[in-house]
């Protein structure tokens, strides 16, 4: 008889908790330091809480990555309890989340680890697959190892509105932080998923919502090449208005079967500042 597989993700997968419970996904904060406190990603503590620390005392959390025995403990149970674990991690080229995950695996038989190579619902989208794939009644293995194939499929990208964040938190230089301000740029940020790396991509001028606009357009117009059935809005903390905008772009310019609307975590939100945007989804 076939052993039930388990579903679990790192919190930087940016699943909403509709999601989450839909698909029964068992998630594992990350954790963030703030003020020599460390918190859990997403469970007692907030991005909006983040931004008020920062907004009053010009202090930013650091992250930290899940360790292996941490992981160990959290699927062991499932593993006891005869089951089998599917486990979608933070990218290896972002965080040591992986490899600690990858490395309890060694001392769990029947845990299976992708390496998602992306972060927030760029992970999220995989983990949407491999739920497919679970409730289709495929055995972890053969889950795991589609699902590692897909990653080159899943593009993840945002728009900042700005660069104080990752100025403040070490990420960027005062100088490109100056120059964006200068020149009113609202940088991309592309996620490679042949490594998971971050880059900087297209630069837009002028106001959030023109950059907005574009970025979308970019992203979707005249597409042959991306999956319909699902695309995610994600966001680090943004007006309703812009969401709905977004989301009217994204339906003229693709016609997919679900808008799936969800708001990044601690992790994400804390590198990146509020009024950040992206659209996410698969190709084919």
């Amino acid at each position: 008889m076939a052993k039930k597989v388990i579903l679990c993700a790192d919190s930087t997968c940016d699943l909403s908790p509709e999601l989450i419970e839909r698909h029964q996904v068992h998630i594992y904060p990350l954790h963030v330091i703030l003020e020599d406190k460390t918190y859990a990603d997403g469970v007692d503590l907030t991005p909006d809480q983040i931004y008020e620390v920062y907004r009053e005392k010009q202090v930013l959390p650091k992250t930290a990555a899940v360790n292996t025995a941490e992981y160990i403990d959290f699927c062991k149970p499932f593993i006891d309890d005869g089951c089998e674990v599917v486990y979608i991690s933070l990218g290896s080229g972002l965080s040591a989340s992986h490899n600690n995950c990858r490395l309890a695996s060694e001392e769990l038989p029947g845990l299976y680890v992708v390496d998602s190579r992306n972060l927030s619902t760029g992970s999220g989208l995989l983990v949407l697959e491999a739920a497919e794939r679970i409730a289709a009644g495929m055995p972890a293995e053969q889950v795991a190892k589609e699902v590692q194939d897909l990653t080159s499929k899943a593009h993840a990208s945002f728009v900042l509105d700005t660069l104080e964040f990752l100025y403040k938190g070490g990420r960027c230089s005062a100088l490109a932080m100056f120059g964006a301000n200068l020149l009113q740029l609202k940088p991309g940020i592309e996620v490679n998923n042949e490594n998971g790396t971050m880059g900087v991509g297209k630069k837009y001028r002028g106001s959030l919502d023109k950059a907005l606009q574009q970025y979308v357009k970019d992203k979707l117009e005249g597409r042959t090449d991306i999956r319909t059935n699902r695309v995610f809005i994600t966001h680090s903390g943004i007006s309703d208005e812009r969401i709905a905008m977004v989301k009217s772009l994204v339906e003229q310019y693709g016609n997919f079967d679900e808008i799936l609307i969800t708001r990044a975590g601690c992790t994400i939100s804390s590198h990146c500042g509020p009024n950040t945007l992206g659209v996410l989804f698969m190709t084919k």
